[in-house]
């Protein structure tokens, strides 16, 4: 049967098949650390659960309107008043089914063949894909370890030309958990403000997870005269452990949106009313449930860093937020385990799964292959005992 060149021009996510090979493992009896999930390993808070069964229990489980029910538009701008400093009305807001979602409208709504939006590496595994799903091209900027992964306003200007349509942003960042402060979001902002024609896209779906008292910035909250170029993704997935509830938002301008959500209402229509009326209760009910998870997230991290730094040659820089590390693990490369040959992160990902019963995502799906993304949305147990079997793997390789 042909397919479309479009659906040869993607790759599966990198993380949903780990996951699922780990999943299969464990269906067929096999005991697997899955350090390869990017979703907290927390259930829903209950005031949220309770919500969504009022909603069904009151019979709002018709379609809404494509763009979300209002009560949800309106939580999202007050979350934002609240967090951010900034105003935004209901028809500044799209819902959408899930954060992926909200970003996919955003780049088939502004996006044209030839169009350039330049990517930080390391960055999360589907944005290449959808960028390319729109017709455009990703351009792949490389931000290295020693500078922290974060993107410098030279490499920046070096990655704009004329064709330059959008810059993505995400922080803190899957994979690699840093986050871009004041003085790193005011540097990128003088690059900016010299390029007019550049928009961008502020990924902030980790945004309530932040570590060592770092408080939440971002581009918009930092240089005022870029507000109106620049679009917030972000949705309930992360914070409030609703993974499964499927919900999004895009906020930005008025004409964009409006335009996005035409473009929506061909394609799914409404997100999930259920879903919509407990994310109404997420944003606007109590937020003790979302710190606290912050809090555990902090602490494992810590550990965390404490385990890779007991595993020889593997070097991590710090996560400031989220709840993956990316450790380099570029000195085994090269290495071997009897006649098989650890030539890069997808061999050495391969390995650890089939001889520690370790699942992790390689980072050549992230843009750099000397990682290894490792999730710790584990319980305490599974982490010490997944970095003790890692250890015990590498100690194998010659």
């Amino acid at each position: 049967m042909k397919l479309s060149s479009r659906i040869g021009r993607i790759k599966p996510s990198a993380t949903l098949a780990i996951n699922a090979k780990a999943n299969e493992l464990k269906r067929n009896g096999e005991t697997i650390i899955n350090f390869g999930v990017g979703e907290p390993d927390f259930d829903t808070p209950q005031n949220i659960r309770t919500a969504g069964m009022e909603s069904i229990k009151k019979g709002m489980t018709r379609y809404t309107a494509v763009g979300g029910i209002n009560e949800l538009k309106d939580a999202v701008c007050s979350t934002i008043k609240a967090d951010y400093g900034l105003s935004y009305v209901r028809e500044n807001v799209l819902i959408s089914c899930g954060g992926k979602h909200a970003l996919y409208n955003l780049f088939m709504t502004l996006l044209d063949p030839g169009d350039e939006v330049i990517v930080p590496s390391p960055y999360w595994v589907s944005y290449p894909d959808m960028i390319n799903l729109a017709d455009a091209v990703p351009v792949i900027v490389g931000c290295s370890e020693k500078d922290g992964f974060i993107l410098s306003p030279d490499a920046l200007e070096r990655a704009i030309t004329p064709k330059t349509r959008l810059l993505i942003l995400n922080s803190p960042s899957n994979p690699t958990g840093k986050y871009y402060g004041e003085e790193e979001l005011k540097a990128l902002a003088e690059v900016l403000l010299r390029h007019e024609n550049v928009l961008i896209a502020s990924d902030d779906i980790y945004y309530r997870i932040l570590f060592g008292g770092r408080k939440w910035v971002s581009l918009a909250m930092v240089e005022e005269k870029l507000r109106e170029r620049i679009f917030i993704l972000n949705g309930v997935s992360k914070s409030y452990c609703m993974t499964g509830w499927r919900i999004g938002y895009l906020v930005g301008d008025k004409t964009v949106i409006k335009a996005a959500t035409d473009f929506q209402s061909q394609v799914t229509s409404n997100a999930t009313s259920i879903s919509q009326w407990a994310s109404v209760e997420a944003l606007s009910g109590d937020q003790t449930p979302a710190m606290e998870m912050a809090k555990i997230f902090e602490a494992r991290c810590a550990r965390v860093l404490e385990l890779i730094s007991g595993l020889p040659d593997v070097t991590c820089a710090p996560p400031d937020g989220a709840f993956y590390v990316f450790p380099n693990f570029s000195a085994y490369f090269g290495k071997k385990f009897g006649a098989r040959a650890i030539n890069g992160s997808l061999d050495l990902a391969d390995y650890l799964m089939g001889e520690a019963h370790v699942a992790v995502v390689p980072g050549e799906a992230f843009g750099e292959d000397n990682c290894l993304r490792f999730s710790y949305a584990l319980s305490d147990a599974e982490i010490e005992q997944g970095f003790d079997a890692v250890k015990r793997a590498l100690a194998k390789l010659t």
